[in-house]
């Protein structure tokens, strides 16, 4: 059975609301970095994961780099960062002229903080308030936490960890937009928000979109307020335009902020979509033999942004690679788990610390459409096409 139909992975759930806000930006000319919708876009940020402070970046990679600025990361350090995510979410120690040591994922996704405490235990020594590596003789200075998926992590862990350490957290929840917590320490903080420090993304795949741009928040003001002077060119007069040191051109757009003031009301109801959406995957997919659709934190009210599949070719008769490649020639976009950024060329030298897990899931996870407008109607086709190759119907 061929499906006529292109159902994407994940695209953005946009209406014509949006015009009004556009068109102010274009009759009053503000249309770059500076504007009134960039103000507003960042209180109703505050408002709602509920944070003191927040400021708009050019992406989520740029704000990444500025709260590793800004926490004091230089050249010659490292931090920690998972080896399953997206590579932006690494690349930016790289800015810094700082070395990434590569961490293993559990099966939430998300870094494993029991051997994260043990690598900090065993591989390092902890001497005057500092982390220092045994292997290189280097400092440890951050760790970046992404919340996969928008899966939330095991942030009570970590920041006993960090507490313990002293060491400075960036919570990366570029994926995990109203995602929160429901029980423990942090119930009802929302991911990005527990940290030093956290990080989202608006670029088009995301929860909601401003086509990029990303927001860094915080409850830090003095923080928030470097990193604002950063984004700004390092900007310390703005009459005679005097500037103390390097900054960067990191500002969202007024245009972008329009998006965004838009989107973010509409937040609670696509995650709404998307969790139905899940439920009727997950009771199909319970019923295919050698498919196993990953659960989300119980504990925890996640965002559901990506929906993930492990393939178990003995049992369900193709592997995950031959399965991308039907769903993907039916018009069904799917997409395999990011390589693991260990493996890739810029970070083949540095360190890991046993990368077991993340190696299973590369091999056997694969995303099918998810996106917060896909109708019942697109996730049975989807259904479908699944229930088509598993071995008993070959």
């Amino acid at each position: 059975m061929n499906n006529s139909v292109f159902i994407p992975l994940s695209v953005p759930n946009l209406s014509l609301d949006i015009l009004d806000h556009i068109k102010e930006t274009i009759e009053t000319g503000w249309v770059s970095t500076g504007g009134r919708f960039i103000t507003e876009f960042e209180h109703k940020m505050t408002k709602y994961v509920g944070v003191e402070y927040a400021i708009s970046t050019q992406s989520g990679t740029a704000g990444l780099h500025l709260a590793l600025k800004a926490l004091g990361v230089e050249a010659g350090d490292e931090v920690i960062v998972p080896t399953l995510t997206f590579i932006a979410a690494v690349n930016p120690v790289r800015y810094m002229g700082a070395e990434p040591i590569f961490m293993d994922c559990d099966d939430t996704l998300n870094m494993d903080m029991d051997k994260l405490e043990e690598f900090l235990e065993y591989e390092c020594k902890y001497e005057e308030g500092k982390v220092v590596n045994k292997t290189t003789g280097k400092q440890i200075k951050a760790i970046i936490v992404v919340h996969v998926f928008g899966n939330p992590a095991k942030m009570e862990k970590l920041m006993e960890i960090k507490d313990k350490y002293n060491l400075k957290v960036i919570e990366d929840a570029t994926e995990a937009l109203g995602s929160y917590y429901l029980k423990g320490k942090y119930a009802g903080k929302y991911c990005g928000t527990i940290a030093d420090v956290g990080v989202y993304s608006f670029n088009a795949n995301k929860i909601i979109t401003t086509g990029g741009g990303g927001m860094v928040v915080s409850d830090d003001q003095q923080l928030i307020d470097r990193i604002t002077k950063l984004s700004l060119q390092a900007k310390n007069d703005s009459v005679y335009f005097i500037h103390d040191e390097v900054g960067y051109n990191y500002r969202m757009t007024n245009i972008q902020a329009a998006f965004g003031i838009s989107q973010i009301d509409k937040l609670n109801s696509f995650i709404h979509t998307k969790v139905e959406n899940y439920n009727i995957y997950k009771e199909a997919i319970e019923e295919i033999d050698g498919l196993v659709l990953l659960k989300f934190r119980e504990d925890t009210r996640s965002n559901y942004w990506f929906y993930s599949i492990i393939v178990n070719k003995k049992i369900y008769g193709i592997n995950r690679d031959e399965l991308l490649t039907k769903l993907n020639a039916n018009n069904i976009q799917t997409r395999p788990l990011w390589g693991l950024i260990h493996k890739q060329k810029p970070y083949l030298n540095n360190q890991g610390y046993r990368l077991d897990k993340a190696e299973f899931y590369e091999k056997n996870l694969i995303n099918i459409p998810c996106s917060s407008n896909l109708s019942a109607r697109h996730v049975q086709i989807v259904i479908n096409q699944l229930n088509q190759y598993e071995s008993a119907n070959l």
